[in-house]
């Protein structure tokens, strides 16, 4: 299996070394923990780097409506024969099949994988640095927010609603890592879970105790500050 993934500096395609991973969704952001680990289930197979920012911004303007450009469709023929297609997008994967006959896939495991991709990127891709893939991203971003609002002035609202969107994303994930401090941290102080409800408290809690025993010899009033702050 392939997993093709998208940089503000093109496209990468991943092979997946070990399937099996996928089996297990919920533990699988644990072979992402470290470079070494992500490193045993992917590997990079090939890269298609953006000649310029118009070349990235068409790319990019092509997949909002879930298209593949030319380069991706010359790229995934060249290296997807025979191959499974793990995409971000299933309507993307719809149209890929349609016009490449590649067979995609896209479910939760999926997009777990692409979450631990995007967390080791720069470790797995070599050449690309980290302080390379931000200005890459930012100039990417502003160049379609304009190309936006040049053509489609009539559809404004859809970038209020694609943010409110991102803010929901942003929260269910913000919940989710809540949840892993509270189980993680669980096992060593399982009793805290009843004393503090709010997730906000509840790390800082635990970011300013650390091993339980310090507790007694904390002042928990602080906590008017972390209310205020």
């Amino acid at each position: 299996m392939l997993v093709l993934f998208e940089t503000p500096a093109g496209f990468a395609l991943f092979k997946v070394l070990d399937e099996g991973k996928l089996s297990s969704v919920e533990d699988l952001w644990k072979d992402f923990a470290s470079s070494d680990k992500a490193r045993k289930v992917v590997e990079l197979k090939a890269f298609n780097k953006f000649e310029n920012t118009s070349d990235a911004l068409s790319a990019a303007t092509l997949l909002i409506d879930s298209k593949p450009s030319k380069g991706l469709r010359k790229f995934l023929q060249k290296h997807c024969d025979g191959e499974t297609l793990a995409v971000a997008d299933s309507k993307l994967g719809n149209a890929i099949k349609e016009k490449l006959q590649i067979d995609c896939l896209h479910n939760s495991a999926v997009m777990e994988l692409m979450r631990g991709l995007r967390n080791q990127l720069t470790e797995l891709m070599s050449g690309l640095a980290e302080h390379d893939l931000g200005p890459m991203s930012l100039g990417l971003s502003h160049s379609l927010s304009r190309y936006k609002l040049k053509f489609s002035p009539e559809k404004v609202d859809t970038m209020i609603i694609q943010a409110i969107g991102l803010l929901d994303d942003l929260d269910k994930e913000l919940n989710t890592y809540a949840m892993r401090v509270r189980e993680w941290y669980g096992w060593h102080f399982p009793e805290l879970t009843k004393i503090v409800a709010d997730n906000i408290h509840y790390a800082k809690a635990v970011k300013m105790m650390g091993n339980r025993v310090n507790a007694v010899n904390l002042d928990f009033s602080e906590q008017k500050k972390w209310k205020q702050s």
